[in-house]
C-alpha cells in the first residue's frame, strides 16, 4: 500500500515537472505581463476572481505550448533541449493527444465564468492551430480581464487598451526570433532577424521608442479630455483613478 502511495507520489510530481516545463520560458514573457495588463484594466480585483484569471491564463497558454511544441521538436533539440518533447519526457503521439484533452478542459473550465470567456477560448483554440501569435496574445489578455472584472463584456477603456495591446505586439512580435536565430537558420526558417539581421534590430530601435511615445501622448489626451467631459461623480471617481494609473505608468518608465 505504502509502495503505491509512493509511486503514484512520484508519478504525479513527474507530470507536474512536465507541466512546468512546458510553459517554462513564458511565465516572464506572458504570464506576468498579461497579470499586469488584466490588473490595471480590470475595474475589479476580487482575490478569488484573481485566481481564477491566472489559472485560465496559464491552462490556456500550457494548451497553446503543448499543440505548440509538439511541431517545433527538431528546433527545441537546438534552441531549447530541456523542452518535454526533445527531452524524452513525453513522445510527440502524447503531446498532440494531451493538446485535445486540454482544449476540452479549458473550454468547460471557460464554460463556468461567462459566454464571451467560451468564446474567446474557442477562438484561441483555432489561433493555436493555425501558429497566429499575435491573436493567441491577445485572447490571454481577453479571457483574463473578463474573468477578472466579472463583466460579461469589457468597458470602451479595456477594448483600447486591448487594440493598443494588439498594435504593438503585431508590429514587435519579431524580437521572439533574435534568440532563436541559430536554430531558426539550421531549420531553413527565413525569419526576419534572419533575413534582415542588423535592418530588423535597426527596426525594433526605432519603432519600439516611437510606439511607447505615441501611446503615452494618447493616453494622457485621453485622461485630459475625459477629465473636461465627464463631469459627474461617479465619472470623476474613474478619472482619478485612471490619472493614477497614467502616474504610475510614468513612475514605471521612468524607472526602465
Amino acid at each position: 500500500m505504502l509502495g503505491l502511495a509512493v509511486t503514484t507520489l512520484r508519478s504525479g510530481l513527474h507530470h507536474l515537472e512536465t507541466a512546468w516545463l512546458f510553459t517554462r520560458s513564458d511565465f516572464k514573457t506572458i504570464i506576468l505581463p498579461v497579470m499586469i495588463f488584466t490588473n490595471v484594466v480590470s475595474p475589479r480585483h476580487n482575490p478569488l476572481a484573481l485566481s481564477c484569471s491566472l489559472c485560465w491564463l496559464w491552462f490556456h497558454l500550457f494548451q497553446g505550448n503543448v499543440s505548440n511544441q509538439s511541431y517545433s521538436a527538431p528546433e527545441d533539440l537546438l534552441n531549447k533541449p530541456w523542452r518535454p518533447v526533445p527531452s524524452g519526457r513525453i513522445s510527440v503521439k502524447d503531446s498532440r493527444a494531451l493538446r485535445w484533452g486540454l482544449m476540452v478542459f479549458c473550454l468547460g473550465f471557460s464554460s463556468l465564468f461567462n459566454l464571451n470567456v467560451v468564446i474567446t477560448s474557442a477562438v484561441f483554440t483555432v489561433l493555436v492551430i493555425n501558429l497566429l501569435n499575435v491573436g493567441a496574445y491577445v485572447s490571454f489578455e481577453l479571457g483574463s480581464t473578463l474573468i477578472l472584472s466579472e463583466k460579461p463584456s469589457l468597458d470602451r477603456t479595456s477594448i483600447t487598451a486591448l487594440l493598443c495591446s494588439a498594435f504593438v505586439i503585431l508590429m514587435t512580435i519579431h524580437v521572439q526570433d533574435f534568440a532563436d536565430v541559430n536554430g531558426d537558420r539550421m531549420l531553413g526558417r527565413r525569419t526576419l532577424p534572419i533575413v534582415a539581421p542588423e535592418g530588423s534590430r535597426i527596426y525594433i530601435l526605432c519603432v519600439l521608442p516611437s510606439i511607447s511615445f505615441a501611446l503615452a501622448s494618447f493616453w494622457s489626451f485621453g485622461v485630459g479630455l475625459r477629465c473636461f467631459l465627464v463631469r459627474d461623480e461617479n465619472g470623476d471617481h474613474l478619472n482619478y483613478w485612471l490619472y493614477n494609473v497614467r502616474i504610475f505608468d510614468s513612475y514605471y518608465l521612468s524607472m526602465t
